[in-house]
């Protein structure tokens, strides 16, 4: 499948939409999901256009996984979640919505289950304080 330009997370990386970003170098970014699975629920992209782990160059995935290992060990520090899940999709069959390779970073709890994928969305009055906490733990 070739890539769309107009997918979400271009746009994003754009700057056409809006993000609570988390971090952000040269090759990835890494924002708040505003539709969470858990509370702290935060999303790596690489800058690189590519729609699946197998598109990314070499270097982009590099880059990917050294900013998702930062951020995961942010998340772990500024919200203290019992453990964490990372989670990669590659193709709708495996549950990929956006055409975007990217990476969640999924805070869990003993107990706490995880809310349905890409189907509620909440504020970026809500997400802030999650971003802020994690920031400050970078």
């Amino acid at each position: 499948m070739p890539y769309d330009p107009s997918n979400i997370f271009a746009r994003i990386l754009r700057g056409e939409i809006p993000c609570i970003k988390v971090y952000e170098d040269d090759k990835t970014l890494a924002f708040m999901d505003v539709m969470p699975q858990a509370e702290g629920h935060v999303l790596v992209v690489p800058k690189e256009d590519a729609v699946n782990i197998f598109d990314l160059s070499p270097e982009g995935a590099a880059a990917l996984i050294s900013t998702t290992q930062k951020v995961a060990a942010a998340v772990k520090r500024g919200l203290a979640p019992a453990g964490l899940m990372l989670v990669q999709l590659n193709g709708a069959a495996a549950g990929q919505s956006i055409d975007h390779v990217h990476v969640h970073i999924i805070p869990r709890s003993a107990g706490v289950d995880l809310k349905f994928h890409a189907r509620d969305m909440v504020s970026s009055a809500e997400l802030e304080p999650l971003a802020a906490k994690i920031r400050a733990a970078l």
